[in-house]
C-alpha cells in the first residue's frame, strides 16, 4: 500500500489520488454488502495522507505480527484496540505466526497464522508460475526470472542378491 501512496510527480499524484478513491469506494461498499477486503501493508499509517486514513476507518478488523517498535503496533491496532498494542510488542522473534487480532468493537485476541518461510513461498510461486496468464500489457511489469534446470531423479538404487 506504501507504494501506491509514495508519488513522486503530481500527474502520480492525480492518478493515486484516484485510485484511492476507488479503493475506499470498494471497501464502502464491500463492508456494507457483507465482503471483506484484505488490505496489507507496513506502516500503514497517516503519514501516507489522508486517503490512507480513509481507507483505514473502512477496515473493521487488523492483524498485526511481531514489530520492533510500540510506534508500529500503535499504527496498528492503536485506534480500535489500545490494549493490543503491548501484546504486539510482546510477541518474541522465536514466534513465526504469531500476532493480535484486532477489531472495532475494541476486542482482541492472540492467533496463530500459518508461517510460510521466504524459500518455500518462492518456491510456491515457481511451481505455479505457469498457471498465470500471458498479458502483453504486463510484460513491462514482470520479473526477470532466471530459469531453474529440471533436476532428473537419481535413478533408483537396484537390490542386488546375496550369493555365497
Amino acid at each position: 500500500m506504501a507504494e501506491l501512496f509514495l508519488t513522486a510527480t503530481r500527474k502520480d499524484e492525480e492518478r493515486r489520488d484516484e485510485m484511492v478513491t476507488q479503493l475506499i469506494r470498494l471497501a464502502q461498499l464491500g463492508r456494507a454488502a457483507g465482503i471483506y477486503l484484505e488490505v496489507c501493508g507496513q506502516r500503514f499509517g497517516a503519514e501516507l495522507g489522508k486517503g490512507a486514513t480513509m481507507l483505514r476507518a473502512q477496515l473493521t478488523g487488523r492483524v498485526c505480527h511481531r514489530v520492533n517498535d510500540e510506534a508500529s503496533a500503535k499504527m496498528a491496532l492503536g485506534d480500535i484496540a489500545p490494549e493490543a498494542v503491548s501484546a504486539a510488542c510482546a510477541i518474541a522473534p522465536e514466534l513465526p505466526g504469531l500476532a493480535v487480532a484486532g477489531d472495532t468493537s475494541g476486542g482482541w485476541s492472540r492467533i496463530r497464522t500459518p508461517y510460510l518461510s521466504l524459500g518455500d513461498a518462492a518456491e510456491i510461486c515457481r511451481e505455479s508460475a505457469h498457471l498465470v496468464p500471458d498479458l502483453t500489457a504486463l510484460k513491462p511489469f514482470r520479473p526477470d526470472v532466471p530459469v531453474r534446470p529440471v533436476e532428473t531423479p537419481a535413478p533408483p538404487v537396484l537390490p542386488h542378491p546375496v550369493t555365497d
